[in-house]
């Protein structure tokens, strides 16, 4: 099977990111990294009112502007490589909204959703929450402007993702358990 879209899923700190770019020069795949500046995150994490929904819209959209410039077939990069899968962003307004916001999120993410190609392959990275907090606290020691989420936030979305992987069905799906793997 020819895989010329990859998209590699998982929660915070699974490694999305350092497979992706590995995987990339190993297949002379493009690379593309999910949006990480997103400057609601802080006021997010530090739990302000309506901070998780404006984090929410800001990344469903840098996320879609980023899939729909993926379609513009590149001549040089036979495939792709992308550390996030587009329709993963629903795990986190689940988590993360209130019902009405949930309500007009839904009502948005059903336009832009038309528009995104699905993967010919998706890799989930999966790993204990435990293994997730160890390897966040670590990336926050080397970079402190990334914020930390609390540990509990991790297992409740560690337990979503697990949820979503389980019962996805789009694509051909690939699991991979990471906790012994840096």
């Amino acid at each position: 099977m020819d895989f010329r879209h990859i998209a590699i899923e998982g929660p915070l700190g699974a490694g999305k990111s350092r497979l992706a770019e590995r995987l990339a020069v190993r297949l002379d795949a493009a690379p593309i990294q999910d949006v990480t500046e997103n400057p609601f995150l802080a006021d997010f994490y530090a739990a302000r009112p309506g901070a998780a929904f404006q984090a929410q819209l800001f990344s469903l959209l840098a996320r879609h502007r980023q899939q729909k410039a993926l379609q513009q077939p590149d001549l040089f990069n036979q495939s792709t490589i992308c550390d996030y899968l587009f329709t993963k962003d629903k795990i986190y307004a689940y988590l993360n909204l209130d019902d009405n916001e949930l309500s007009i999120y839904q009502r948005l993410y059903d336009l832009l959703v038309q528009d995104v190609a699905t993967p010919d392959l998706v890799i989930y990275l999966q790993s204990p929450s435990e293994v997730l907090n160890r390897r966040l606290k670590e990336r926050a020691k080397r970079d402190p402007r990334r914020p930390l989420p609390d540990a509990r936030y991790v297992q409740e979305l560690n337990e979503a993702y697990n949820h979503f992987f389980f019962h996805y069905t789009d694509t051909p799906l690939l699991v991979v358990e990471t906790s012994q793997f840096d």
